[in-house]
């Protein structure tokens, strides 16, 4: 029999209906396996347990008047985690330092909003990098967030609490943001499917270029679920689409005839580990076998385009920075330190040419797309590095190499997933990328369901540490 804090969202909403499970059961079970990972994940952040079995017993009480007819939310007593950089009413908003001056939110963020809304059962927050900076699970305010597929190597990040989450079994729906491949390359790392949604289809708040939030879930229907929620216009976010009449439920699709790109090179950062590498080229044979038209895709992406993106943000965190009293500018992390006083010397010039470089990703990204429905790729080039280092490289003079693969979709506000494609022979997780056109979320999901239906057989999910005697 299933734990329950191994079932999915439909599954418990199922149950839910059939009063053959209640929230309450289901919220206390996940705490319980909560309780056992986080000495070894350090994943949450603000756990409120007592408010969490609050609202678990009220949507019991709503299943059970639902039986005469009162309407329950699209979540309705599902366990679910919000990343700490969304904001939730009452919790302060650390942003992953140590360096921010802490005081509750006023109100929910549109995302935690909408999830709230839906009835879904907040257990609390996850944790996040500084400033949301690295793809890390370091930060100068939470402990060391792991991986509890190896405990030695990080999550990933910025939405790291989130990966590790998903992965150990803390509830079925988490929430996390991208702006470079934050929910993506902890899903890659962590094993567990991430969709980053076109740009204005998740209303964030505050929005700047890039930045969207995303499903992190272990399947593709429980993202799918998640999007009817939370793809709903808010006025605080000028990004934000239009309501849209989505079906987001339809899943099924027929990969045959399906126009697909296979990018193996991003064109620079790190290269593509041999494992990595071989394990997507997989998957693409096995949609060429299912019937669709697989072409190579040429390498889109330039060293300029990391390069002038990497100008243009140390510039604004320099300033952001700066900005702070020197006791709080000391309690950042030394590598974020490092980098952000790399824009003190970069001139107007450097940092105008390099703001133009996303424009030209943007464009890059757009024109490799004409040809094709969908484009596979690697999500991240390698499998997941040691916990301890801020980057892979730990290089502060190139903290962006790993991020080729995932970036220019935020900068072209496409919709792209990381969805698992197998493991390496150490036994950690490799995420295939699938993106495609803007706007086509609901067919990035329809191209990852028949991805999950096709690939071979998950392994069984991290399990605890055996205790010291």
């Amino acid at each position: 029999m299933t734990a329950l804090h191994d079932l999915a969202a439909t599954e418990l909403l199922a149950a839910y209906r059939e009063r053959s499970l209640s929230p309450v059961e289901v919220t206390r079970a996940v705490l319980d396996r909560i309780e056992a990972w986080e000495p070894h994940l350090h994943a949450t952040y603000a756990l409120d347990a007592e408010a969490a079995m609050a609202t678990a017993r009220t949507a019991e009480a709503r299943w059970l008047r639902h039986a005469a007819g009162e309407n329950v939310g699209a979540l309705e007593g599902v366990p679910a985690m919000i990343k700490e950089n969304i904001a939730t009413r009452g919790v302060p908003v650390p942003l992953g330092t140590a360096a921010t001056v802490l005081a509750p939110a006023e109100r929910d963020a549109p995302p935690a909003a909408r999830m709230r809304d839906a009835g879904a059962v907040i257990l609390g927050k996850t944790t996040m990098p500084d400033y949301g900076m690295l793809s890390s699970g370091l930060s100068s305010f939470h402990a060391l967030t792991r991986n509890p597929w190896d405990l030695s190597k990080g999550p990933g990040g910025s939405s790291a609490g989130a990966g590790a989450g998903v992965a150990a079994g803390y509830g079925p729906l988490h929430l996390g943001t991208d702006i470079g491949g934050s929910v993506r390359l902890p899903a890659s790392w962590c094993g567990v499917f991430a969709l980053k949604p076109s740009l204005g289809r998740i209303p964030i708040d505050p929005p700047y270029a890039g930045r969207v939030a995303g499903p992190m879930t272990r399947n593709v229907a429980d993202a799918a679920l998640m999007m009817g929620v939370l793809a709903q216009s808010d006025d605080r976010d000028a990004t934000s689409l239009p309501a849209e009449a989505i079906a987001w439920s339809q899943l099924d699709r027929d990969v045959r005839g399906l126009r697909v790109g296979l990018l193996l090179d991003a064109g620079c950062g790190l290269a593509v580990d041999a494992e990595v590498a071989a394990a997507v080229h997989a998957a693409a044979d096995r949609f060429a076998a299912a019937g669709a038209h697989v072409e190579p895709v040429a390498p889109f992406f330039t060293r300029a385009m990391l390069d002038g993106m990497d100008a243009f943000w140390r510039m604004r965190s320099w300033l952001d920075w700066s900005a702070l009293p020197p006791d709080r500018q000391a309690q950042v992390l030394p590598f974020i330190v490092r980098w952000v006083k790399g824009g003190a010397s970069l001139s107007g010039e450097q940092v105008f040419r390099g703001y133009s470089q996303m424009a030209t990703m943007r464009d890059a990204a757009v024109a490799a797309h004409r040809p094709f429905d969908v484009i596979l790729s690697p999500t991240a080039p390698i499998a997941a590095f040691a916990a301890e280092l801020a980057s892979p490289t730990d290089d502060a003079e190139r903290p962006l190499e790993h991020i080729a693969f995932t970036v220019p979709y935020n900068m072209s506000e496409q919709p792209a997933a990381s969805i698992g494609c197998g493991f390496t022979n150490a036994g950690l997780p490799i995420g295939l990328q699938i993106a495609a056109k803007r706007h086509c979320d609901l067919l990035v999901l329809q191209v990852a369901r028949a991805w999950e239906q096709m690939r071979p057989a998950p392994r069984p999910w991290p399990e605890l540490p055996p205790t010291s005697a």
